[in-house]
């Protein structure tokens, strides 16, 4: 076959570091999607959506085939963080935690985890970040220490 062709969806989530609430603005998160957003239509790797809550984000992409989802994931907050650096004196320290958790889905789940993200603000009046990662980690049977993956 002379051309190479995939599609990889990934939903990706990780937190600010130590996951302080800088994100509580509501603007500021829109405009952080979008930003994200850029960044990833840059790396070849197509946002689908981007949401989350003061303290972290998801992200429904492709992963490119030419791309190393480590680099996708280190290009989308190095980029992330250094712009969200310059939107206030508030901002100046900070951070995304150094970790992350990458997952695959089928095409059959786009629309679900689309779902799942725009409801952010709805889902964490009922459960705290630290526990939804927790069930994502499960739910994929990704075997973790708990003691190394907070920061």
């Amino acid at each position: 076959m002379p051309q190479s062709l995939a599609k990889i969806l990934v939903h990706t989530v990780f937190s600010t570091k130590d996951r302080r609430p800088f994100l509580r603005d509501k603007l500021l998160r829109e405009e952080l999607h979008q930003y994200l957003g850029g960044i990833l239509t840059n790396l070849d790797c197509q946002p689908i959506i981007i949401g989350g809550v003061e303290d972290h984000v998801h992200i429904l992409s492709t992963l490119s085939r030419t791309c190393a989802a480590a680099e996708m994931v280190k290009e989308a907050k190095r980029g992330s963080s250094l712009w969200l650096k310059t939107k206030g004196p508030d901002l100046h320290d900070f951070a995304w935690q150094s970790g992350y958790g990458i997952f695959s889905i089928g095409n059959s789940q786009v629309e679900t985890v689309q779902k799942y993200i725009a409801g952010q603000v709805e889902h964490h009046r009922k459960i705290s970040f630290q526990d939804e990662f927790r069930e994502f980690l499960k739910r994929y049977d990704v075997e973790f220490d708990e003691r190394y993956v907070w920061d």
